[in-house]
């Protein structure tokens, strides 16, 4: 299948779906390029269910992208809602409310035009106004990413839910992608943190 497990000090816990999408848990890497030779552009999609009827959340996704000291230079390596593309990375919209089915935020990659400076890239979701509004993860229900390749019908190359109950964490650092030489690598996170956008900037400054 393509995935490195080169890194894993134990037997990793993937499953495969009938439709041959991998099914990822926290901590494990796939090797996007390898199993997918050729992979270009891809969409990194969000989606999650708020679980207090009548509640207003507004959850946001947001990108850091890291030089190879794992560290960003400014607002202009952060994409968010109110700075939402530089070449070879784009937010598709502003969800605020969550409503609907399927994926509420997607966050699109062309590997080709992203900056040769760019090592890694680290994807959050944070809540807009938690504290203000009393809010954390505890509240929000059936949360994932998943990858899809963009020039193969979005076909989804890989799945990774957010199982752990973050009780009080206002914000989530949910994967990454890393350059590996040629290669991009997504590894999976589900860290929680008591943070905004802003605060999770300031881990990589």
């Amino acid at each position: 299948m393509g995935i490195d497990f080169s890194n894993f000090t134990s037997e990793p816990q993937q499953t495969q779906s009938s439709t041959n999408v991998l099914n990822l848990q926290k901590n494990d890497i796939l090797n996007l390029t390898k199993k997918n030779p050729g992979l270009k552009r891809v969409n990194l999609a969000a989606g999650w269910d708020v679980a207090v009827s009548g509640s207003d959340f507004d959850l946001d996704i947001a990108a850091y992208l890291l030089d190879d000291r794992g560290k960003i230079h400014g607002g202009e390596d952060v994409i968010f809602f109110n700075h939402m593309e530089v070449p070879g990375i784009k937010l598709n919209g502003d969800n605020r409310t969550g409503a609907g089915e399927g994926d509420d935020e997607v966050i699109s990659i062309d590997f080709s035009k992203l900056s040769p400076s760019v090592s890694k890239i680290v994807f959050a979701i944070a809540i807009f106004e938690a504290d203000r509004r009393r809010q954390s993860f505890g509240m929000v229900n059936n949360s994932y990413v998943r990858v899809l390749d963009v020039e193969n019908n979005e076909k989804e190359i890989c799945r990774y839910p957010l199982k752990e109950n973050f009780s009080t964490e206002t914000a989530v650092v949910v994967a990454e992608l890393v350059r590996d030489g040629n290669d991009w690598q997504f590894h999976a996170i589900g860290e929680g943190k008591h943070a905004d956008i802003n605060g999770l900037a300031a881990l990589y400054m």
